[in-house]
């Protein structure tokens, strides 16, 4: 059977429908999709992975979803923040490492000390780097005047994942106050682009409840919000959160690795320039998870550089992989790895979104 190219699809505007049928594609659709987006990857960022180390400073955070391992009212979790002097080590050994860019990620907090922290660090690393090393965070819901002061500091890509944009699906996975809001969650994102960063979100895939055509309007609200990154793989429990009481509803996990291609690949052809991650979770159901998301359109990589005896405290789901590995670890096979899935490692470069500076030139490296 032969099927045509989806390429032709990106001149138009996708239905729900013909993006839930991508989505859930199986067989010949299905190799047709991952074809297309390798293609579509290759025209529009060409085969280069770009590195984001991860270093995930803290689990100490404030809200309580879920979903998440870390969430403030799980006591069974060691609690830490590293030094000043520790995160800078971790930003200094992907800057020697030829990493490019770095990822600071910690649970969510507002407070002074917190705000005050990141600007140093920032402005730290900026400094011993020669503002050499590209920094992206991950620090959650923030006022408007808090990433402006970060922005002004140093850090130019922010990832803030909307994790469904169904409003109903959202209210079941957080406790529902305003301190959970989706609305909130919209303004930060729209604040963040205001701002000037590299605004990146994302989706969790197979949520409890979660149907295709949510899938689909994730993929829609992408385009439409035009976000220039996104980080989004499959929703894997956490036996110690609510939303673990809902696991045998769940889809398979070979399912929702397959649909996390899926969407990854789709979201390839409705935006062909911007950032897509291949996320650490598709590592826990396969161990090429990541190798083959980028065969399907991703292009961004994040090996963890977080202290080894840290990285067993910031399980947000279970069977997190790399949890033993050093960051040495991860830099001698990573490299051998992204070349055995057909790419190249792009040292030395940031890696910014295409899309962002086609949208916008508030921003220049």
């Amino acid at each position: 059977m032969t099927v045509k190219p989806l390429n032709i699809l990106i001149s138009k505007n996708l239905s729900v429908s013909e993006l839930t049928k991508l989505i859930g594609a199986t067989g010949n659709l299905r190799s047709q999709l991952k074809q297309d987006a390798a293609q579509t990857t290759l025209a529009n960022r060409g085969n280069k992975v770009f590195y984001r180390g991860l270093i995930e400073f803290s689990n100490i955070c404030t809200k309580d979803c879920y979903y998440c391992g870390i969430r403030k009212s799980n006591s069974n979790v060691e609690r830490y923040i590293l030094a000043e002097e520790t995160v800078m080590d971790a930003a200094l050994f992907a800057h020697k490492n030829h990493y490019g860019s770095i990822v600071l990620q910690s649970g969510e907090r507002s407070d002074s000390y917190f705000i005050e922290f990141i600007n140093r660090i920032l402005a730290g690393i900026k400094k011993e780097t020669d503002n050499k090393l590209g920094i992206t965070l991950s620090l959650g819901e923030q006022s408007p005047e808090v990433y402006k002061d970060w922005f002004s500091n140093g850090a130019h890509r922010y990832l803030l994942r909307i994790e469904t944009t169904n409003q109903l699906l959202y209210k079941t996975i957080h406790p529902n106050d305003e301190t959970h809001s989706f609305g909130k969650r919209i303004a930060c994102l729209e604040n963040l682009k205001a701002t000037g960063y590299q605004t990146g979100t994302g989706v969790m895939i197979g949520l409890p409840g979660q149907t295709m055509e949510d899938l689909a309007n994730d993929l829609l609200f992408f385009k439409l919000f035009d976000v220039d990154m996104v980080g989004m793989g499959p929703y894997i429990e956490h036996e110690l959160t609510p939303l673990y009481e809902a696991k045998d509803h769940l889809w398979p996990l070979q399912r929702r690795f397959d649909v996390a291609l899926n969407m990854i690949a789709t979201l390839r052809l409705l935006m062909p320039d911007i950032n897509i991650a291949a996320a650490t979770a598709l590592q826990s159901i396969d161990p090429m998870g990541r190798e083959k998301a980028l065969q399907w359109g991703a292009n961004i990589i994040m090996p963890n550089i977080t202290p080894t005896q840290h990285r067993k405290n910031y399980l947000l789901y279970q069977n997190k992989p790399c949890t033993e590995e050093g960051a040495d670890d991860c830099s001698s096979c990573l490299k051998l790895r992204i070349e055995m899935a057909g790419k190249e490692v792009g040292f030395d470069e940031w890696g910014d979104s295409e899309h962002f500076f086609k949208r916008s030139l508030t921003f220049k490296k």
